[in-house]
Order: structure tokens, then C-alpha cells, then sequence
């Protein structure tokens, strides 16, 4: 089972799904934004979240990322095998922050600053969205080393859009702890 986490923009989904052999997507978008559903994912194996990418408690319209969404970020990552896909409109805050939460859903023995350090080697543009780094770490019972280790990492570069990337949390063990994540700048 292949446990690589494929973080996109909502415009490479289709793309990114194919190239990777995802066969389950969690998408992270905001009330109101329609997408398609890339042919190869079944839809009993599609998790939608409605949230804004905020970091603070929703107001008016805005709905921000609350303790149920990453129980569902979690039940999901857990029951879904191979390669997942998790998306939201830019692919830079909300889904690098679930692919991290998800990763240690999976693989709850995983080094939080490791794991954190592979994002960012992957992703010099990601800034994973600090209210669901917190519920997360919460939920997972990390006792504040997520937050740490995604604070340590700082905040990634001004954002260009379009570019995935790939994590391989397995591969933190299988290299001995070496980072271990791949760029999708193609």
C-alpha cells in the first residue's frame, strides 16, 4: 500500500489523480464552489469538507475549520488505502494542513518536525492553515509538536499557483528518517 499523500490545486486534480493512481480524494472548499470529481475517483471514496481557509472562528458567511472536520480528515485517512489526493482551491493552506493531520492519521509513530521538514522540501509555497494544525494536533494527541514543528518550518513563499507535490510519510521510516517528499513542478 502505497501511503503517498498528493496535495493539489483544485485546476490539477484530474491530473494529479491519474498521474498517481489515487483511487480516494478529501476535498477542502468552501461553501459554494462546485467542482467535478475526477473520473477515477469513486465516489464512495470522496470526502468533501465545506470550510473557508481562515484561521480564526468563521463570521457571516465564512465557515472555519472546526474540531468535526478533522475528525472526518482523520476517519478518512485511516479507512482510505494507497495514494490519497486532498485538494481545496490553491493547494497551499488547507489541504497541506490536512495531508500533515492525515499523514499522522496513518502513521501516528511519525517525527511531527520530520514529517513538517518533508512538507516543506516538497512545498516551499505551503502554508498549512494554523486552525486546523491546531484541532489537529489536538485530535491526534500530538501534545503541541505539530504546531511546533509546522511553526518551526515558518511560512512557505508567496504562492504561485498550480504546482502540487507530493509527501511519502512512509519513506521517513523506509530512509531512516531522512526527508523524504517530491516536487510536482511540472
Amino acid at each position: 500500500m502505497s501511503s503517498a499523500i498528493v496535495v493539489s490545486p483544485l485546476a490539477r486534480i484530474g491530473e494529479m489523480a491519474a498521474r498517481h493512481k489515487c483511487r480516494s480524494m478529501l476535498s477542502l472548499m468552501a461553501n459554494g464552489h462546485d467542482f467535478s470529481r475526477p473520473g477515477v475517483i469513486d465516489p464512495a471514496r470522496h470526502l468533501t469538507l465545506r470550510m473557508n481557509d481562515i484561521a480564526f472562528a468563521g463570521s457571516g458567511k465564512l465557515v472555519a475549520p472546526e474540531a468535526s472536520h478533522v475528525e472526518e480528515i482523520i476517519r478518512f485517512a485511516r479507512v482510505s488505502d494507497g495514494p490519497l489526493l486532498v485538494h481545496c482551491w490553491m493547494g497551499v493552506s488547507r489541504s497541506p494542513a490536512a495531508a500533515l493531520i492525515a499523514a499522522l492519521a496513518r502513521a501516528p509513530l511519525l517525527d511531527d518536525l520530520a514529517l513538517a521538514k518533508a512538507l516543506r522540501a516538497a512545498s516551499p509555497f505551503a502554508t498549512p492553515n494554523a486552525r486546523l494544525i491546531a484541532l489537529g494536533d489536538e485530535a491526534l494527541d500530538r501534545k503541541g509538536r505539530l504546531a511546533e514543528a509546522v511553526s518551526a518550518i515558518g511560512r512557505g513563499r508567496d504562492c504561485q499557483l498550480n504546482l502540487p507535490f507530493v509527501l511519502e510519510p512512509q519513506r521517513l521510516f523506509d530512509d531512516g528518517g531522512e526527508v523524504a517528499a517530491m516536487r510536482e513542478f511540472s
